[in-house]
């Protein structure tokens, strides 16, 4: 199977969709992989290293050209899709929730397109879980964010000049991203506290740590993990709930998102005028509208001396292991779909149907 790797072209992507190991551990099972010129190098992987995993280079006019599979992170532009041949195989964040126009491409131009947010969230499938494998990183970013942000200090120090007391931390949304932003800000010192409406997340909050916060909002948990939507009426009891506890904190970060839908509201204005100044909101659902108030998507605002960070697409900040982590979760799924490297589409498969958004005749899977 030939895959080919396309430099992104999405504004502040500076990931990549496989990196130089996974390159040689495809082309050991049977692919041949071809790599677009500085496709690596805002993520730190320089064009000799793919050289030394087996792969191809190529420049993009003839980087498609008897590619049976195009791997990617961002969905890819209108002319690469072009230039794709029927019954290519693309893969990467496809968006298909949001991105109609571009999964509508795709289809039109009768590809097999697998979306990485598709991904059935099941147990064989977890080396696939792209969503999670970036949360990751978006978690731990966040409270290196917020850290260097805040004007205190993470631990309690105890020095000669007398004791410093320690950053108090509260988490919102205890997915991967959250559980990931605990560990850390625990890490640094900070004493965490943690909110959501799964009760059954509890304890692993507990179990890194932290206290978690009942608010006597409750719902229950998808097949897909996420929480369902609540009531009008529990969204005013939860932002009445938090507007009454987040002056405690000096960091806040949000989590909480709804696939295809805008962030909820979680944290109002009001709330935020009644934080000390000199706190920090990290909102990580800024890519979707964000869950505080006064959240600006992409910016970073100052709000009554209180600074709320909307930074978008957290996991490219951090591209060298964002890509390695994803360049594994991509691995792994061309591996399930071309076992030693010849394709074999299984529609029975839980996978292979779950994750599809397009085919050749049309229809999605």
């Amino acid at each position: 199977m030939r895959v080919a790797v396309p430099r992104e072209t999405a504004a502040d992507e500076r990931r990549v969709a496989l990196v130089p190991e996974t390159v040689a551990k495809l082309v050991a099972a049977g692919f041949d992989v071809r790599v677009e010129r500085g496709a690596g190098t805002g993520a730190g992987f320089a064009d000799e290293d793919y050289g030394t995993a087996g792969a191809e280079l190529a420049d993009s006019a003839s980087l498609t050209s008897g590619a049976e599979a195009l791997v990617c992170v961002a969905s890819p532009a209108g002319d690469v899709v072009s230039s794709l041949e029927r019954g290519t195989v693309v893969i990467g964040f496809l968006e298909p929730l949001t991105d109609t126009e571009g999964v509508g491409r795709l289809r039109r131009q009768g590809v097999v397109a697998f979306a990485m947010e598709s991904i059935p969230r099941i147990t064989r499938a977890q080396s696939m879980d792209a969503l999670s494998s970036q949360a990751t990183v978006s978690g731990y970013k966040a409270v290196v964010l917020a850290a260097d942000r805040v004007p205190r200090l993470f631990p309690m120090l105890m020095t000669a000049a007398g004791t410093i007391a320690p950053v108090r931390a509260l988490v919102i949304g205890a997915g991967v991203a959250g559980l990931q932003a605990i560990a850390t800000a625990r890490r640094l010192g900070a004493v965490v506290s943690a909110f959501d409406v799964r009760p059954a997340v509890a304890e692993q909050v507990r179990s890194l740590g932290a206290t978690f916060l009942d608010l006597g909002v409750r719902t229950e948990e998808t097949e897909g993990g996420y929480a369902t939507e609540l009531t009008a009426e529990q969204q005013a009891q939860q932002q009445a709930a938090l507007e009454e506890r987040i002056p405690d904190f000096d960091v806040v970060v949000t989590t909480a998102a709804v696939p295809g839908r805008p962030a909820p509201k979680l944290i109002p204005a009001s709330a935020v005028d009644g934080m000390r100044a000199g706190s920090v909101i990290v909102d990580l659902a800024a890519e979707t509208g964000g869950n505080c108030e006064v959240t600006v998507p992409g910016d970073v605002v100052e709000h009554g001396g209180v600074t709320v960070i909307g930074t978008r697409n957290l996991p490219s900040t951090m591209a060298f292991h964002a890509s390695q982590l994803y360049s594994r979760n991509v691995g792994a799924l061309l591996l399930h779909l071309a076992p030693e490297g010849d394709l074999v589409l299984d529609w029975e498969d839980e996978i292979t149907s779950g994750a599809c958004v397009a085919r050749p005749d049309g229809e999605a899977a």
